[in-house]
């Protein structure tokens, strides 16, 4: 009988597997399951259709011949239930019972939901899928006042979708700045202007305490914690992820914020894989376990599982080893993360001008993320520090020079 790979997710991570596992494996029966009811598109674009800068067409990477070509398996709007590790089984709620040789958990999450009263109230956008994507661009286009909540990544696309659609928006936070953990206050001064000059005004240090709603269910203000209201036909919530964990009950599969997973993306249980946000991956660079949202790390976790899952000894496995990147190109500057650069033990930052600055973070002495505003262009040479595991700390100055030339440092001779 021929071998059986099924994938449970239809993002970057599980498509990237099957890919990978149908090339190394041309006989196998490949399944990819997802709730969705379209195959692969492109999440980074998604919020530059909703900003109404893109028609839908380029969005969309793999239309369903494509696996079909493939001969893979591809079944949309297909829920999965639970898991049977012993008897090697995926059952889902309608669409029968998936026997397989090697299961890949790629499933993602699901946008968190304030504890507030009215948070279900329509009008009330949570940003993660293409159908998130066209209500958002629907509901964007027709509101002239919003409230965008979360000082994150996804945070900040709801606030600049607002500012393209023309909504008159406040960006409630928590903390005192913008995405706190990895800006300082310098850094994030440079995203608030940029943000007013948007028409999204910062509200912060503040949080959310409930919605008002119109006869008709429609949300009309927001309420602040010092109940404050703001005007907002438009809202936009992204407050972080509920990893879909929920059918993993009773197969024994670790989890702890996500699925645990070790360096060769295989978890805790025999023939079983992870990949993508889902995973709490074991880094190798950084020597301990972390998580990370990336697309290019998902598309790498997704490609390494499935080299694993079909490699015919430990000797074939390949170690997950990626330093992510993550862009912003809502702003007239250039924005980008590398990294883990809200982690660490050590730090240093410089501002070369009023759309310009840069912080690195360092654990034990290495270099293990940073923040780039205005220009991106040394991320090459930072991430090859990371890679190399380098110990720079000591070299502050040098690493924060405008025109930083890695030549310059002083590495210890076994490096």
């Amino acid at each position: 009988m021929s071998e059986s790979y099924v994938i449970v997710g239809d993002g970057i991570a599980g498509s990237s597997a099957a890919e990978t596992i149908r090339e190394a494996k041309p006989d196998a029966d490949v399944a990819v399951i997802t709730d969705e009811g379209e195959a692969l598109y492109n999440r980074i674009l998604i919020k530059e259709f909703a900003k109404g800068k893109l028609p839908e067409a380029p969005i969309s990477i793999h239309e369903e011949d494509w696996y079909d070509e493939r001969d893979i398996d591809l079944e949309l709007n297909t829920f999965v239930t639970h898991i049977d590790a012993d008897a090697h089984e995926v059952h889902t709620h309608d669409s029968g019972t998936f026997a397989y040789d090697k299961l890949l958990v790629a499933t993602g999450g699901t946008p968190t939901q304030l504890p507030v009263d009215n948070s279900d109230a329509d009008g009330i956008h949570h940003f993660w899928t293409f159908q998130d994507a066209r209500a958002i661009a629907e509901g964007a286009e027709q509101a002239d006042t919003g409230v965008v909540v979360g000082a994150g990544l996804l945070g900040i696309d709801l606030a600049a979708i607002c500012g393209e659609q023309d909504v008159d928006a406040h960006y409630i936070m928590r903390g005192n700045r913008w995405w706190r953990y990895g800006l300082s206050l310098d850094g994030a001064e440079i995203i608030h202007d940029a943000l007013e000059e948007k028409g999204v005004t910062p509200v912060l240090e503040s949080g959310v305490n409930g919605f008002k709603t119109d006869d008709d269910g429609n949300v009309v203000a927001t309420l602040d914690a010092e109940d404050n209201e703001y005007e907002s036909e438009f809202v936009g919530i992204a407050i972080g992820l509920n990893f879909n964990t929920e059918y993993l009950q009773g197969s024994g599969v670790e989890t702890d914020s996500g699925v645990v997973v070790d360096q060769y993306m295989q978890t805790n249980v025999d023939d079983i894989y992870a990949a993508g946000d889902i995973t709490r991956y074991y880094d190798v660079i950084l020597d301990e376990y972390a998580q990370n949202g990336s697309w290019g790390s998902a598309k790498q976790q997704g490609a390494v599982a499935g080299k694993n899952m079909v490699a015919d000894s430990d000797e074939e496995k390949e170690e997950f080893r990626w330093v992510s990147s993550y862009s912003i190109t809502h702003f007239d500057f250039p924005f980008l993360s590398f990294g883990f650069p809200t982690m660490g033990d050590d730090e240093c930052e410089e501002k070369y001008s009023d759309t310009e600055w840069r912080r690195l973070a360092f654990k034990d002495g290495k270099l293990i993320g940073g923040v780039l505003i205005g220009d991106i262009a040394p991320q090459g040479k930072y991430k090859d520090l990371i890679r190399n595991e380098v110990e720079v700390a000591d070299q502050k100055d040098i690493l924060l020079e405008k025109e930083f030339d890695p030549d310059k440092l002083a590495l210890p001779q076994e490096q």
